[in-house]
């Protein structure tokens, strides 16, 4: 599953929507999650894009990694499986 991408160094103010609308010009994205505190509800400055496909993927984190978004330089690549919990 390589169409799941990492996106970290968000800015705080950064929701779902404008994480959707930075990734949907290099393909079909099927979910943006900005991540946030469950208890607070404020981001935690990283999130999640998945696309439809690994090629428009891989287009996007070649675009993106290292871009600004909102004066910061977002870091861009392709998702790790979540370590098991011992």
């Amino acid at each position: 599953m390589q169409n799941k991408l990492f996106v970290g160094s968000l800015p705080w103010a950064t929701d779902d929507a404008e994480l959707t609308a930075l990734f949907s010009p290099f393909g079909e994205v099927t979910s943006a999650r900005v991540m946030t505190d469950k208890f607070t509800g404020r981001s935690r400055g990283f999130g999640f894009v998945e696309f439809a496909n690994e090629a428009d993927a891989a287009k996007a984190v070649a675009a993106l990694d290292g871009s600004t978004l909102g004066g910061r330089q977002i870091v861009v690549n392709v998702a790790r499986p979540p370590k098991e919990r011992e």
